[in-house]
C-alpha cells in the first residue's frame, strides 16, 4: 500500500477512534492499539513531510471541548507527550537531550502515567475559583462544580507563611480507583446501565456529567502534577515544585523518583512495571521529565508535545495457561456469566486463577473449551479475560461448552432472550438476583414504595433484615433496629413503614408489574388485571387463556404463565397474600362513554399532560390506549418530538390529532 492511501486510512482510523474516546467515553480498543496506529501516521508523516495536513490527528493534542459546558482557554497550553515503546527509544530520548542543552549530566523524574482525564485548577490567593478538562489543549471545558465534588481537591490551600500566591493554576489527573470502578459498574449493572469499560473511562463520564450530585456519588481522586503557571514564586527544578504543592494541601504525583542517570529512569520503569498490577489505580505507562525547570525552558515544545519529556507505554501482558474449567456466576440482574477457572499464572504484577468468558457467544466465536490451552490478559490491566485458544494444544477429548438450562444458585429456569447474548435466572427469590427483584418491586410503576433506594435496599440485605420480597412487609416489627442504623433516622424509617404499609393497598396491575416477569411491562400488567380480576385467577390461568387478554401475544402469555408456575413465584405470592398485599384490581375500565370502542396511540411530548394523565382521561371514557399503530388504530395523539409512530400513522392514514383537539374531544 502506498504511504499517501495509508496515511489516509489511519487519519480516518485515529479520528474514528478519537470520536469515540473523547467525545463518547465509549473506546472500542485498548490504548495500546490506538497508540500504534497514531506511531505509524507519525512515521509515514515523518517521511513524507509533503503529506502533512492542518487536519491530521498529529497536528492536535487530541479531544473537543463538550458543548454543554462552558469553554475555558487554557492560557499554558496542555500539551500532551510523545510515546515511546522500547528502551532503545529512551536512549534515543536522553542522547537528543544532551546534545540539545549541552549537558551530559541530565536530572530526571520519573513518574507514574495515572490512566484518567488531564485538569486544570485555578487558585487566586489560595481559593479554588475554577477547573477544567484538557479538552484539545487549547481550549477545555469548565467542569468547577464537579470537581469541587472531589474530596481531594483543595477548596483551599494551605499557603506558607511569608509566601503570597496570588495566582496559582496547576495541572492534574482525575481517575477511579480499580476498586471504586468495579463497585461502579456493579451498581451500573444492578440498575440495567450501561456499563463502563475502564476506570479512565468510568472517571471521563463521572467528571462531565450535567449534574454534579452524580459525579459526588463516583468516588473520583486527584494526583496533581505540574505547576502551570504561579505568581509569587519561582522554583529551579520539577521535584521542588512538587514538594511545594504537597505543602499547599495537593495530592501530588504518587511516589515519583529523582535519577541521575537514564540507567536508573530505565530501572524504575522497570520496576513500576512489575508492580502496576497492584496498585489501587490504573497506569498504563510512566513519564520521563526533565527535572531542571531552566532546561525545560530551553528545550521548549513542538506544535503538540514538550521536548523535555516521553512516555513510556507498557505493552499489555498476555500469557498461556491451562483453562480448568467453565463455572457459573450469578450477577445482581440474574445475569449468567460464565468464568474461567485457570492454572495460577503471573500477569500483570498479580496471580491469576480466574478469568471472564462474558458470555456464551464469546465462548461460541472462539470455541474455547475446557482443557483447552488459553492466551489470557487483563482488560485494562484490572479485569482478566480469556482472548484464545492454542488450538495445537487442544485435548481430543475437549468438547464445546454449554451454558446450563436452570440456574447453579437457586435452580429456576435460566433464559435467554432472543437477541440478547444474557442468559438469565428466572427465581424471583434467587439470592444472586434478589437485590434487583426488591429494586424492581418498589420502583415508582410497581409497588411505589418511597426511601427503598438501591442503598437502603443494599443495607437491609446486607443485616439480614430481608431475604426476601415479602419480609418488607415485617420490617415494621424492627423499627428500633432500623432507627439505630447509620443513614436511618427515626423520620426518615416512619416514612419508609408507612410507604411499605401502603403499598399493600395498591391495584393489582402494580402487584403483577412489581413482580418483574420478562416482556410484562406496565401495560401489559394493566390488561391482565383487568382481564383476570384477581391474582388467583390469574394464577389458574393457561398460556392459551393469558393470549387472550388484548394486546398478548404467545411470547408473553407463555413468559407470565410460566413465571407464575414457578415455586419461588408461588411462595412469594403466598407471603405477600399472608401479609396482607392486595391480589384484586380495583380498577375498571368504563365500557361506555364518549370514547367506546376507540383506539388511541400516544406518541410525543405533550404540552400539558403527560402519558400517564392522557391514558387515564381516555380510559374514563371508556377508550383503550395501544402501544403500537395499526389500521385498527382510531387516533394518533402527537405531541412534540413525535417518532415512527407518527410516520406509520401518516402512511396508513391513521386521524392525528393535537393535546388541544383532545381536550375538546374530553369536553375539557
Amino acid at each position: 500500500m502506498d504511504a499517501e492511501k495509508r496515511i489516509a486510512e489511519l487519519r480516518e482510523l485515529i479520528n474514528y477512534h478519537n470520536r469515540k474516546y473523547y467525545i463518547e467515553d465509549s473506546p472500542e480498543i485498548q490504548d495500546y492499539e490506538y497508540d500504534k496506529l497514531y506511531h505509524e501516521l507519525l512515521e509515514l508523516e515523518e517521511k513524507n513531510p509533503h503529506l502533512i495536513t492542518p487536519d491530521s490527528p498529529t497536528q492536535r493534542v487530541g479531544g473537543q471541548a463538550v458543548e454543554a459546558f462552558a469553554k475555558v482557554v487554557h492560557e499554558v497550553k496542555m500539551e500532551s507527550l510523545n510515546d515511546v515503546f522500547s528502551i532503545s527509544e529512551l536512549y534515543d530520548f536522553d542522547r537528543r537531550v544532551k546534545e540539545a542543552t549541552g549537558n551530559n549530566s541530565v536530572e530526571y523524574i520519573v513518574e507514574k502515567k495515572i490512566d484518567g482525564l488531564s485538569v486544570s485548577l485555578e487558585y487566586e490567593n489560595g481559593i479554588f475559583k475554577r477547573g477544567s478538562t484538557r479538552g484539545d489543549g487549547v481550549v477545555g471545558e469548565d467542569v468547577t462544580n464537579n470537581l469541587k465534588t472531589i474530596k481531594t481537591v483543595p477548596l483551599r490551600l494551605s499557603i506558607p507563611k511569608g509566601i503570597t500566591l496570588p495566582y496559582l493554576e496547576v495541572r492534574g489527573e482525575v481517575f477511579m480507583a480499580k476498586k471504586d470502578f468495579l463497585d461502579l459498574n456493579e451498581r451500573q449493572e444492578a440498575m440495567e446501565q450501561k456499563l463502563f469499560a475502564n476506570p479512565r473511562n468510568a472517571a471521563a463520564g463521572s467528571l462531565r456529567q450535567l449534574d454534579p450530585s452524580v459525579t459526588a456519588s463516583r468516588k473520583l481522586d486527584i494526583f496533581v502534577f505540574n505547576i502551570q503557571r504561579v505568581e509569587g514564586i519561582t522554583f529551579q527544578t520539577h521535584s521542588e515544585a512538587l514538594y511545594f504543592l504537597k505543602e499547599l494541601g495537593f495530592k501530588i504525583s504518587p511516589d515519583f523518583k529523582v535519577c541521575s542517570t537514564i540507567e536508573e529512569v530505565i530501572n524504575e520503569i522497570h520496576r513500576i512495571g512489575e508492580e502496576r498490577g497492584n496498585l489501587p489505580f490504573e497506569t498504563d505507562g510512566a513519564v520521563v521529565k526533565i527535572n531542571s525547570l531552566p532546561l525545560r525552558e530551553l528545550l521548549g515544545s513542538t506544535s503538540k508535545a514538550p521536548r523535555w519529556a516521553v512516555a513510556y507505554k507498557y505493552r499489555p501482558e498476555e500469557k498461556k495457561t491451562l483453562l480448568k474449567d467453565i463455572v457459573i456466576q450469578v450477577g445482581r440482574t440474574g445475569a449468567l456469566t460464565p468464568n474461567a477457572v485457570l492454572e495460577p499464572v503471573r500477569l500483570a504484577g498479580t496471580t491469576v486463577s480466574r478469568a471472564t468468558l462474558h458470555n456464551e457467544d464469546f465462548i461460541k466465536e472462539r470455541d474455547i473449551r475446557i482443557g483447552d490451552t488459553v492466551w489470557v490478559r487483563k482488560a485494562g490491566d484490572i479485569i482478566p479475560e480469556v482472548i484464545g485458544v492454542d488450538f495445537s494444544a487442544r485435548p481430543e477429548d475437549a468438547v464445546p461448552f454449554k451454558m446450563p438450562e436452570y440456574c447453579p444458585v437457586c435452580g429456576a429456569p435460566a433464559l435467554r432472550e432472543e437477541q440478547e447474548a444474557v442468559t438469565r435466572c428466572t427465581g424471583i427469590e434467587c439470592p444472586a438476583r434478589l437485590f434487583r427483584s426488591i429494586l424492581h418491586y418498589a420502583s415508582r410503576d410497581a409497588m411505589n414504595i418511597e426511601g427503598l433506594g438501591p442503598a437502603i435496599i443494599d443495607m437491609l440485605l446486607e443485616k439480614g433484615f430481608i431475604k426476601g420480597i415479602p419480609d418488607l412487609y415485617t420490617l415494621k416489627d424492627k423499627k428500633e433496629e432500623l432507627i439505630a442504623l447509620e443513614r436511618m433516622g427515626e423520620k426518615s424509617v416512619e416514612n419508609l413503614l408507612q410507604s411499605i404499609e401502603k403499598s399493600k393497598e395498591n391495584d393489582l396491575s402494580r402487584l403483577i408489574f412489581g413482580l418483574g416477569a420478562r416482556y410484562i411491562g406496565k401495560r401489559a400488567a394493566q390488561l391482565a388485571a383487568e382481564h383476570f380480576k384477581t391474582m388467583d385467577a390469574l394464577m389458574a390461568a393457561t398460556a392459551d387463556e393469558i393470549q387472550k387478554v388484548e394486546e398478548f401475544g404467545e411470547k408473553m402469555a407463555k413468559s407470565l404463565e410460566s413465571f407464575l408456575k414457578q415455586e419461588q413465584t408461588v411462595h412469594t405470592i403466598k407471603l405477600l397474600k399472608e401479609y396482607g398485599v392486595n391480589m384484586e384490581s380495583k380498577v375498571q375500565r368504563q365500557k361506555s362513554g364518549i370514547f367506546s370502542g376507540l383506539t388511541f396511540v400516544l406518541t410525543g411530548t405533550l404540552p400539558t399532560y403527560t402519558r400517564a394523565e392522557a391514558t387515564e382521561l381516555i380510559e374514563k371514557r371508556g377508550g383503550k390506549v395501544s402501544g403500537s399503530v395499526s389500521k385498527k388504530t382510531s387516533y394518533v395523539l402527537a405531541g412534540e418530538d413525535a417518532g415512527s409512530k407518527l410516520d406509520k400513522a401518516m402512511q396508513l392514514g391513521v386521524k392525528i390529532i393535537d393535546e388541544d383537539t383532545f381536550k375538546k374531544m374530553c369536553g375539557i
